[in-house]
């Protein structure tokens, strides 16, 4: 049975990816062993692997993931006093469709969303 997924997005600097989860999102390093092209990050249950493109152009990238999460207010807060940036178009309102979300792009363009279902 499948039990987890684990996204792989394309990053151009390693050290700049790992800076931005770790000290920005905090995020953990994931593995016991460093490879070159290649990163993966855990925070609380879920991971996010990266692997080296450094002839990405970040404009280009169309690298998506979304994130549930069940402390959505938290989370933002936690992320605004860190003074992460939040996609100009992507602040934390509830949507339509019944979700509370509000949206990141790394330092690749990576959108990350997240999301908790308004109840």
């Amino acid at each position: 049975m499948i039990t987890s997924i684990h996204p792989k997005l394309p990053m151009r600097n390693k050290a700049t990816t790992k800076a931005y989860y770790l000290d920005q999102l905090g995020f953990e390093l994931l593995g016991a062993h460093d490879y070159p092209e290649y990163l993966m990050v855990k925070k609380d249950a879920i991971e996010l692997h990266f692997f080296l493109f450094p002839g990405l152009d970040p404009l280009q990238n169309y690298g998506q993931v979304y994130l549930r999460t069940d402390a959505i207010d938290d989370l933002y807060q936690y992320f605004l006093e860190r003074k992460v940036a939040i996609h100009p178009n992507g602040p934390l309102e509830t949507k339509a469709w019944g979700m509370r979300e509000f949206s990141l792009l790394d330092p690749d363009h990576n959108l990350l969303t997240f999301g908790q279902e308004v109840r």
